[in-house]
């Protein structure tokens, strides 16, 4: 083994989990680190390469540059470089085959600003004052808690004086927004560097370095340990299935297919034009999962939200016969990314507790959010992309056409607690041409903001986590535009302040109603009390949560009425006698609804209807969800 080792903690453990593909830490070893000696270690991993060097601000860029030696047979070249120090910008020039490429260091902490390319020395600093935080989070999102997620793209949320903002500067208004809305979490689009802005961050390039648009490593620290200390998680976007073809990245990286497959029809992504990864190849493995935990490790993430899951799965996904590479069973499923996926959680829950893994995945792969010992991909929610489509979908038809659809709406129970799901009206619903979310409501004005009210409460009353897009809030009229802010003067308008009131108190009802949120997870904690009333276009359901000692659980009934018409003498079916008080009504003239509603509560009488010996008569508001919780 070379000496090159000597300085950077690079055991002989360390080189066989590495080439293994079990090292989770591999941050603290490759990249760039200060020398015990003075100046800077480097290391990068490039076994096809004949030679590497680095160069730089130190050097003036010029020349060959300072080589580096290969540790032993690890593929990885490493060497300490005097005049390198922190702040500087660097390279590796690598040769292969008579071809010399200058490529950024996929381990780098910190990049220059895009458009420019190079990698610059340093990982950042930061006093966290989130001890609490970081010994309670578990609880915070816990399958028996309330999780609500304010999903933001950092560099469109708010734009001081029309410029991007700063990861400091958007700590004060963003904690002060969340927290006045009543969110848990706030999940930001991936903040890792990317060259194209337009990509939101799916197109990443460095995998352990936050965008140096908003700031330095240091700036988005003290953005999570603000909020944070504000009693608000953190959740990153995070983008393993895919990376861009940029000449300076990872793509070719020492002259070889070296991160991705050499074969177009498994290493190429069509929807997205971009490079695959070879989850095979244990290296890839250590990488990823490395940057994986930094970001939770590193900069104290609460959890990520793994992009594209989807895509990783299925080796035919978006390829026609002929277009991709049946595995070794024959089957279209992608063996070694099932494997990794599995090995990510696994690595995740236990090198950073308290954590969440969520996936994105739109199929009907069984058992993602499942523990791997039984079988499972190991995750800890899954987004419920079936609930969103076809929720959607019901509400861009006009009322008179509902009663058609009422299983668009029934649909999700068959499958609702087969997974631990997440519930989103997400990015992706507001972009593409789709336009806003008040956008593609029926109706007139009035109509158009009594369906979104109708929507939003649909999604707090049913069971699982919520994650709402920013903006909606806002009920942003024009689609999201990642290049300006948010309408805020919208709010000096009174239906669209109705909305953001009802924002809050939405997520102030899930928050302190343990019926709303304790079961999220639980078939025991839902039942259907009205689900054929097609005609009426109507549904109705019982919220459960866990019993008390006693047999006792907190109880609530969820009304829907998808028509513009008011219903009176509504009578529904409970399952007891007593007081239902009306704790949240979406027609509230608050809100700007018209102001129907039930006085403040009913109370049950022993006539039975829908199998319950009880029932309650109800007036049911125009376009409206209403919640009543049981009083006794």
């Amino acid at each position: 083994m070379s000496d090159a080792t000597t300085d950077l903690g690079l055991g002989p453990d360390d080189l066989w989990q590495f080439n293994e593909g079990t090292h989770a830490r591999l941050f603290d070893h490759l990249g760039n680190h200060p020398a015990a000696g003075g100046g800077t270690r480097f290391a990068v991993w490039a076994p096809s390469a004949e030679g590497v060097a680095v160069v730089g601000d130190f050097d003036g860029w010029g020349g060959g540059g300072h080589e580096l030696a290969p540790c032993g047979s690890s593929g990885i070249w490493a060497g300490v470089v005097v005049g390198a120090a922190d702040g500087h910008r660097y390279k590796y020039r690598i040769r292969h085959h008579g071809s010399v490429l200058e490529k950024a260091d996929p381990m780098a902490q910190r990049t220059e600003e895009p458009p420019a390319t190079a990698s610059v020395i340093g990982a950042g600093a930061h006093e966290w004052g989130d001890r609490a935080w970081m010994a309670s989070r578990h609880d915070r999102h816990a399958l028996d808690a309330p999780v609500s997620v304010y999903e933001v793209h950092l560099g469109s949320w708010r734009r001081p004086d029309g410029r991007l903002p700063s990861y400091r500067e958007i700590a004060e208004p963003l904690a002060r927004h969340v927290l006045d809305l009543g969110f848990t979490h706030v999940e930001f689009l991936p903040l890792m560097e990317h060259p194209f802005y337009g990509s939101w961050g799916y197109q990443t390039t460095g995998y352990f370095a936050p965008t140096a648009r908003y700031g330095t490593p240091s700036d988005l620290m003290f953005l999570v340990d603000h909020l944070h200390q504000r009693g608000i998680g953190v959740i990153f976007d995070w983008v393993p299935s895919h990376f861009p073809e940029d000449a300076f990245a990872l793509g070719r990286f020492d002259g070889t297919h070296l991160y991705e497959h050499a074969d177009p029809r498994q290493g190429f992504h069509p929807d997205w034009k971009s490079l695959i990864f070879n989850y095979g190849r244990n290296e890839v493995r250590s990488f990823l999962i490395s940057s994986a935990v930094y970001w939770l490790d590193h900069f104290h993430g609460d959890g990520l939200r793994v992009d594209g899951v989807a895509s990783m799965l299925y080796l035919d996904y978006s390829r026609e016969a002929g277009e991709w590479v049946p595995n070794e069973h024959g089957g279209r499923e992608n063996l070694g990314a099932i494997a990794f996926l599995r090995q990510l959680n696994e690595t995740v829950y236990r090198e950073c507790p308290g954590v969440q893994t969520i996936a994105e995945e739109s199929t009907a792969w069984p058992m993602v959010s499942r523990p791997t010992y039984l079988g499972g991909l190991g995750f800890g929610f899954k987004w419920d992309m079936g609930w969103m489509h076809d929720t959607l979908a019901y509400f861009q038809r006009d009322p008179i056409h509902r009663r058609w659809h009422q299983h668009d709406l029934t649909f999700r129970m068959v499958y609702a607690f087969t997974e631990n799901f997440e519930l989103p009206l997400s990015h992706d619903e507001v972009v593409h041409g789709k336009g806003s979310l008040l956008g593609r409501m029926p109706g007139d004005d009035w109509q158009r903001f009594a369906n979104l009210r109708l929507l939003l409460g649909t999604m707090f009353g049913q069971p699982g986590k919520k994650l709402l897009f920013m903006g909606t809030e806002l009920a942003q009229q024009r689609e999201w535009d990642h290049d300006s802010e948010l309408d805020w003067w919208l709010l000096d308008q009174p239906a669209h302040a109705g909305v953001q009131r009802l924002v809050a108190d939405l997520n102030a009802l899930y928050r302190d109603t343990p019926a709303l949120h304790e079961r999220d997870c639980d078939p025991d904690g839902f039942q259907w009390l009205v689900a054929d009333a097609a005609e009426d276009s109507v549904l109705a359901y019982l919220r459960r949560g866990a019993p008390a000692e006693d047999g006792s659980a907190d109880r609530v009934l969820v009304v829907a009425n998808h028509t513009p018409s008011p219903r009176t003498n509504y009578r529904i079916g409970v399952p007891c006698a007593g007081r239902w008080e009306e704790v949240l009504n979406s027609d509230a003239e608050t809100y700007g609804g018209s102001g129907w509603g039930n006085f403040g509560g009913v109370d049950a009488t022993p006539v039975p209807a829908h199998g319950q010996p009880h029932s309650v008569n109800l007036t049911l508001p125009p376009l409206s969800v209403t919640f009543f919780r049981f009083a006794g």
